[in-house]
């Protein structure tokens, strides 16, 4: 070790003479003795280690205490925070997909943070259920006889299937065996849910006699997966719903439809694909499962829609308590759905379908003007190039959305690489995720929200500038 390292050891103070110090005992009421004291001990030992590979050259109280007071702030700072989405995925699972819309906000803030009749009946003065706030709603806007909401669709799926088919097979095509992302694959959840899986046909063709070759006694259900996250295209063939149903009607069994990506609007009408709505799988089917978020813009949640006689039976499942949502779920999806009681408002009104359908006109101008103000900034070159985004989020496999792009170059006298202003921006105060493409950034503006782009100005200007 070198003299000067030593040096430098032997000033940094101790834990005790830190306690003593009005500005550490200030933090000591505002935060814990407990709390500061792992605070110091830290910051301590973080300043050792620099001490040690030579990144520090003076110890001095001032630093300490401004270490110690980063260390504070920094685990006070919760882990989950907002984020800008700049690369043009609307449903991007790891940013957290839908955002909800800005019109509930101040209906969520007030059941949030006051009790509420979340299973009280006000005019019966009795207890009352939880998925009462919803029933009434999805049963106007899906044409079900009844539905309830769990936690996400593939406890929807899994509820389902513990119903209906314990200790009885559930014929699926070969060509639905999908896996529906972290892993989570429909074939283990028919044997979580206490089937057992028959599979007919084959990846890219399965008939309807397929089906019907399968059913035997031992049959529970027919299960359709809509293949939402992925598209075979080619020499393919498979029945229609209405086909499986009427196949389920005659052999006295349920089929049971999982949708996945909830769609009560026909987006096909904006150039996108044709998908299945929620309206037309009801109308054919004894049960319907799908997501509250993703295309439907809601919370993330399982809805499970149908005859009622099915879902009255749902109901009377033990394993529906621990899948069942809690009041900030249910307030944020009454709320949504209400959105959709007025078909000519709902796509400005729900920011995921706002986003797909926004017009290219439209994002043009956003992007002029995104362009014009980091145009201020003479340490960076922009420019904006036609490029595409995604709908994400398992939807709309394959199919990109055209899109307009903001991109950032950094000129010849730049103090900073391209790579590291990507890191800043990602990890900074208000984290910014972009693309980082051929020595540039890239600014989608299809999923920039109200008054990002001046954040987007305010961190470059600061991280350009190193500040």
């Amino acid at each position: 070790m070198e003299d000067k390292q030593i040096r430098l050891l032997r000033q940094l103070p101790s834990v005790n003479e830190l306690l003593q110090i009005e500005r550490v005992k200030q933090w000591n009421r505002d935060n814990g003795i407990k709390e500061t004291k792992i605070a110091i001990e830290e910051s301590l030992s973080q300043l050792r280690q620099k001490i040690l590979s030579n990144e520090i050259n003076t110890v001095t109280e001032t630093k300490v205490l401004e270490n110690i007071g980063q260390y504070l702030s920094k685990r006070q700072t919760p882990s989950l925070q907002r984020v800008i989405n700049a690369t043009g995925v609307v449903l991007h699972t790891n940013l957290g997909r839908s955002l909800l819309s800005p019109t509930i906000k101040d209906y969520l803030n007030e059941i949030m943070f006051s009790y509420s009749n979340l299973e009280y009946d006000l005019k019966k003065k009795k207890r009352g259920l939880r998925y009462y706030h919803v029933e009434k709603l999805l049963q106007e806007l899906t044409g079900a006889e009844d539905a309830i909401v769990v936690n996400n669709n593939a406890a929807a799926v899994m509820l389902v299937l513990d119903t209906f088919v314990q200790n009885k097979e559930v014929i699926i095509s070969r060509g639905e065996l999908v896996e529906i992302g972290g892993s989570f694959r429909i074939p283990e959840i028919v044997t979580k849910g206490g089937g057992t899986l028959k599979e007919v046909g084959t990846t890219n063709k399965t008939h309807l006699n397929d089906y019907q070759n399968a059913i035997t006694e031992q049959t529970g259900a027919i299960l359709k997966v809509h293949t939402s996250n992925y598209r075979i295209v080619g020499f393919t063939e498979k029945p229609s719903t209405e086909e499986l149903y009427q196949l389920a009607q005659s052999a006295g069994i349920p089929m049971i439809n999982d949708l996945g990506s909830g769609l009560f609007i026909d987006l096909s009408k904006y150039g996108l694909p044709k998908e299945p709505l929620i309206q037309e799988a009801v109308s054919t089917s004894d049960i319907v499962t799908f997501s509250g978020d993703k295309l439907l813009g809601g919370p993330q949640a399982g809805i499970i829609a149908g005859k009622k006689e099915m879902i009255e039976k749902i109901k009377h499942n033990q394993l529906l308590r621990a899948l069942r949502v809690d009041k900030m779920t249910l307030a944020a999806l009454e709320a949504t759905l209400q959105l959709y009681l007025n078909p000519e408002k709902v796509l400005e009104e729900i920011p995921t379908l706002k986003m797909i359908t926004i017009s290219d006109e439209n994002l043009m101008e956003n992007a002029k003007k995104l362009a014009e103000m980091l145009n201020k900034l003479p340490e960076v070159k922009i420019t904006i190039e036609k490029g595409t985004s995604q709908v994400g989020g398992g939807s709309f496999p394959g199919y990109l959305l055209p899109t307009y792009l903001v991109k950032l170059c950094l000129r010849s006298d730049k103090r900073i690489s391209v790579t590291k202003l990507e890191k800043c921006l990602r990890c900074g105060e208000q984290p910014i995720i972009a693309r980082l493409e051929h020595d540039s950034i890239l600014f989608d503006v299809r999923t920039l929200q109200d008054g990002e782009d001046e954040l987007i100005y305010q961190q470059l200007k600061k991280r350009i500038k190193g500040e």
